[in-house]
């Protein structure tokens, strides 16, 4: 049976290696896989949003233009980078080391931008509605400011007292 399988086993190695043999010749090349990374934004808030002395019963608003009183960030990043804007805004002011809350509302033209486009604060280059996602271009210098105002509702019996509560603007590459 040795005898057998020998010439098999040997018959079998040669078509193996004969048909390598027939490969015909390869070539290859190389791509690179790239990427550029924007660089970084950064978010600044520059100045609060101030109401001042409020009294019981009387509403107060703050306009964007409001120089000293509106709120105030600053956004530097990739210059003309297009970024989506989204605020998460308070409902409330609350009482410091209490509950008591004091109602704050945002109408859909309390905030503005200026990309070096407008005239800063009291002549901005744009209206935005805080109470939804924005998009808009920084600046072809790489810098954007963006206002906020807002109106409170003191009710008649209003605890006295500071109140406060963040007002957060979230700012997002978009890629475009």
């Amino acid at each position: 049976m040795l005898k057998i399988a020998r010439p098999m086993i040997v018959a079998g190695l040669l078509i193996f290696f004969t048909m390598g043999a027939t490969v015909q010749a390869q070539e290859s090349g190389i791509i690179q896989a790239t990427a550029t990374v924007l660089s970084a934004l950064i978010v600044r808030g520059e100045h609060n949003l101030e109401f001042g002395t409020v009294t019981p019963g009387v509403l107060k608003s703050v306009d964007a233009t409001d120089v000293g009183f509106a709120g105030e960030w600053s956004i530097t990043g990739p210059a003309a980078a297009e970024v989506t804007l989204e605020w998460d805004l308070p409902d409330s002011l609350i009482l410091q080391d209490s509950t008591v809350g004091l109602l704050i509302t945002f109408s859909n033209t309390d905030a503005s931008y200026d990309d070096g486009t407008g005239g800063g604060q009291t002549a901005p280059a744009g209206i935005l509605n805080p109470n939804g996602v924005e998009t808009e271009d920084i600046g072809i210098g790489g810098g954007m400011s963006i206002w906020i105002g807002g109106t409170v509702l003191p009710r008649l019996s209003q605890t006295g007292g500071n109140y406060s509560a963040n007002v957060v603007m979230t700012v997002t590459l978009t890629g475009n």
